[in-house]
């Protein structure tokens, strides 16, 4: 996929892959930007029948990968913050 990308955003590539989003609200912020899964991805039905499926198309965006990864970096500050509140209330 990074052949697709031209010269002008392999600068945003490298931008994205850089971002360490440490802050909790910058880290919620993300989280809330960046779904977790396709949003293209579909079942079409009628009286309850499946009718035809759409695929995902997400994997066709350049960026994808290097979104899905700073959704990923995003959520590991949250996660030490839930444990350390939790470790927390049970002292």
């Amino acid at each position: 996929m990074g052949d697709v990308l031209e010269a002008g955003q392999e600068p945003l590539r490298h931008w994205l892959d850089d971002l360490q989003p440490d802050e909790p609200s910058v880290a919620r912020f993300l989280i809330r930007l960046i779904p977790p899964q396709c949003l293209l991805e579909r079942d079409v039905a009628i009286f309850g029948r499946k009718l035809l499926h759409i695929p995902p198309m997400c994997k066709i965006n350049p960026l994808y990968e290097e979104l899905m990864a700073l959704r990923f970096r995003a959520l590991c500050p949250l996660e030490e913050e839930a444990s350390s509140i939790e470790e927390a209330e049970q002292s």
